[in-house]
């Protein structure tokens, strides 16, 4: 059974809706110590995922999956341009 890679999404691939969650809460709402503190691991992705479902948002929770996929690099560079 062969198995289909998670597709790899770029930077302006998430950026509308990293905006878009910026314009309702001004410090990136459940993704804040990622996209405000640059801590970009994949367990401080991980540990917004789990916030966000925790708190109900499905955007949050959208963009942090999404990030995961991403390098470290271009999540950094996603937080410069939010």
């Amino acid at each position: 059974m062969t198995t289909i890679p998670a597709l790899k999404l770029t930077v302006p691939d998430v950026l509308p809706l990293a905006r878009a969650i910026y314009a309702r809460s001004c410090v990136g709402c459940c993704l804040h110590i990622v996209l405000d503190d640059d801590n970009v691991a994949d367990s401080h992705v991980q540990f917004c995922v789990e916030w966000a479902v925790k708190q109900g948002h499905a955007d949050c929770e959208q963009l942090a999956r999404q990030l995961l996929t991403m390098s470290k690099t271009q999540r950094l560079k996603l937080a410069k341009l939010t």
